[in-house]
């Protein structure tokens, strides 16, 4: 029971790894709160977690409706000790591809921002809504999911990376700013995770990701959700500012 009775936000929390790290910290005896957009998900994940679990149907992009979100788990809980910031979303696309000397395409505006949105703006939402809780309370945790891609680049991928890099980023500054009053920050990088959107790949795409994992296989959501599990407990006390990859050595492999 690492983490008994500590009141834990989980963004994205109604899949994958949210839903695996709400489960794991239940547990352990936390009393978590997700939110997603995804109301049924989210609500049958509750219902297995028991009493103390709650769920709220949220837009991390949305300042106005997390700044409610957490003012409501206030006034439920008394206090906020952990934040996963965990919501992600993607919108994959080549920056540029072009033929024969002409433009054929590239990664639209809106895919962009969209991702832009979620992934960096909405880390900054939640983190800045929940902190002067944090500070008034003496302390807390904040955890980041970054991504490996972040730490070396991936095709495709330019608004998403450059979004996990600036995850990396405030989770620098936030622990340099946010130690003094006994708030830990940060980030953990996952690499190629088993989660419901991956396996519904190809499987010729999911022999690649495996082929470049040194340790041949794709991790489990449990994998991360144990890496969060020691980083919001007393055992990680002096963890702070770091970036854990939990990838299976695929930047070794890749």
């Amino acid at each position: 029971m690492r983490l008994k009775d500590k009141v834990t936000l989980i963004t994205g929390g109604a899949a994958g790894i949210g839903k695996a790290t709400a489960q794991v910290f239940a547990r352990e005896g936390a009393k978590v709160v997700i939110c997603d957009l995804n109301e049924e998900a989210g609500r049958a994940l509750v219902a297995e977690l028991g009493a103390d679990a709650a769920f709220y149907k949220v837009n991390v992009a949305d300042r106005q409706e997390v700044q409610a979100w957490v003012d409501d788990v206030i006034a439920r809980y008394s206090r906020i000790d952990v934040l996963v910031n965990n919501a992600g979303i993607t919108r994959d696309g080549l920056f540029v591809k072009m033929k024969d000397g002409e433009l054929v395409k590239q990664m639209e505006e809106a895919a962009f921002d969209s991702v832009v949105a979620v992934n960096l703006k909405g880390v900054f939402n939640c983190a800045q809504a929940v902190t002067p809780y944090m500070i008034r309370q003496g302390g807390g945790v904040i955890l980041n999911v970054s991504s490996v891609v972040a730490l070396y680049g991936n095709f495709g991928q330019t608004n998403y990376v450059a979004t996990k890099a600036g995850v990396i980023g405030m989770t620098k500054v936030w622990a340099r700013e946010l130690g003094r009053y006994g708030i830990r920050v940060n980030a953990v990088a996952p690499g190629f995770i088993a989660t419901e959107m991956v396996q519904k790949m190809p499987e010729k795409v999911l022999e690649d990701m495996k082929a470049h994992t040194p340790l041949g296989r794709l991790g489990q959501p449990e994998d991360i959700a144990n890496a969060f599990l020691w980083l919001a407990s007393d055992e990680a006390a002096f963890v702070h500012g770091a970036t854990i990859s939990v990838d299976g050595g695929i930047v070794i492999g890749s």
